[in-house]
This record gives C-alpha cells, sequence and structure tokens, in this order.
C-alpha cells in the first residue's frame, strides 16, 4: 500500500542580537536554502552533508533545545530516510521530537509533523505496532487544528488505512481510504494525484479480500487520473 509522504523540508528563522549570532544565523539559513534545493533535484547524499553543517552551526548558536536545531534534526533526518538509512535517522526525528514538544508545546503543527515522518520511518522498516500510536496521534490533532475535512487530515487518514492494510486489519481499512478519498475529492478535485494514489490503495485492497469488480473499477478510475496528470 502507498502511503502519502507529505514529508517536507523546513525552515525557521529566528531573531539574535549580536553581531556574530546574526552571521551565523544568516549562514544557517543560507545552509538550508542550500539542503532544500539538493532534496528538491534528489541530491540526498550531498544535502545530508550541508544538513549536518547546519546542525552544527545551529547548535552553536541557538543551544541544544531550541527549535531551530529540532528544524536541523529533522532535516537531516529527513535526508537520511530518503536514503534508506533509518538507524541514522531515528534518533533525529526523536530529538527533533522532543525539542519541539518541549519548546513548542505538544500541540503544535511541528510536532504533528515530526509525528507523521517517525511513522513513515517505523512504517517503511514494517514496525507497525510503533508507526500506529503516531500516526493516531498526529491524526487527532490535525483534526483538531485543521478540521475534519482538512487534505493533511486525509493523508493521515490514508497512510494509517494502508497500516492497517499491511497488518491484515481489514475491517479497519476501508472506512479510512473512503474518508480519505471523500476529503481529497472534495478538496483538491476528482483529478488530483493523491485521489488517484488512495484508489490504487483501495483496489489492491478490495483485490486482496475478493472484491474484484469493485477493485477494477477503482483501478481504471485511478489510471485515467494518472493519463490526465502526465
Amino acid at each position: 500500500m502507498k502511503t502519502l509522504a507529505k514529508t517536507t523540508l523546513v525552515m525557521m528563522l529566528v531573531l539574535s542580537f549580536t553581531a556574530f549570532a546574526w552571521a551565523q544565523e544568516t549562514l544557517w539559513n543560507e545552509l538550508n536554502a542550500k539542503l532544500v534545493t539538493l532534496y528538491q533535484q534528489g541530491q540526498y547524499s550531498e544535502a545530508a552533508k550541508i544538513a549536518e553543517e547546519a546542525l552544527s552551526v545551529a547548535e552553536k548558536t541557538f543551544g541544544p533545545d531550541h527549535p531551530s536545531v529540532a528544524t536541523s534534526l529533522y532535516n537531516l533526518a529527513t535526508l537520511y530516510a530518503a536514503q534508506s538509512k533509518y538507524v541514522e535517522a531515528e534518533p533525529l526525528h526523536k530529538r527533533a521530537l522532543a525539542i519541539y514538544e518541549n519548546a513548542l508545546g505538544p500541540d503544535d503543527p511541528s510536532v504533528a509533523q515530526s509525528l507523521d515522518s517517525l511513522a513513515q520511518l517505523y512504517d517503511s522498516q514494517g514496525k507497525y505496532s510503533q508507526a500506529e500510536p503516531l500516526y493516531q496521534r498526529a491524526l487527532t490533532m490535525k483534526e483538531k487544528a485543521l478540521g475534519p475535512d482538512h487534505p493533511r487530515v486525509a493523508t493521515s487518514l490514508n497512510n494509517l488505512g494502508a497500516l492497517y492494510d499491511a497488518q491484515g486489519k481489514y475491517s479497519q481499512v476501508e472506512p479510512l481510504y473512503q474518508r480519505a478519498l471523500a476529503i481529497y475529492e472534495k478538496v483538491l478535485g476528482p483529478d488530483h494525484p493523491d485521489v488517484a494514489t488512495v484508489l490504487e490503495n483501495m483496489a489492491q485492497f478490495y483485490e486482496k479480500i475478493g472484491k474484484k469488480d469493485e477493485a477494477r473499477r477503482f483501478e481504471e478510475q485511478a489510471k485515467k487520473i494518472r493519463l490526465k496528470n502526465q
């Protein structure tokens, strides 16, 4: 099943009060801009080297428990995960999450984003029991902060559905996919690529449980959307 990876590198601006701190902050922002460009180009290894430097600058400039340090940790973890370096990525994501929670509060959007990324890291490794509570908490936070019909809520619903599907918890899968599909179609339009992803997941799910007609219908619908977006 396909999860919808809404992981993005993040940049955070802070205020500083000395010439040295200002210069270091400027350097940190420049490094972030460079690594984001490399990330978008798929040059993950090169971007990770820049992210490591940005983390070092952030720790020296802002202190070890500052949200900007969490941002650098998150960015580096994301780049490691993109290279399947899961062992290296996990402690970075955990530390970023802890800093965001302590510095910004447990309901901050940065916390939800960190929860999702850590959940996807576990999901990618088949560590479903570790991923599930993180996906669930992120979903609850998004529903509260953004409302029940936001696309980011749909992303969590799809990912949680895919997680249950992979574990064979079929009774919990269909309502999550259906709700995700309804939100995406309503908010993003019926021909959006995210709609196709959910349709493909539903097609595979229905094929798995023996609903062949439904599986073919959703598969054909997804193919049409993919063709329109080529």
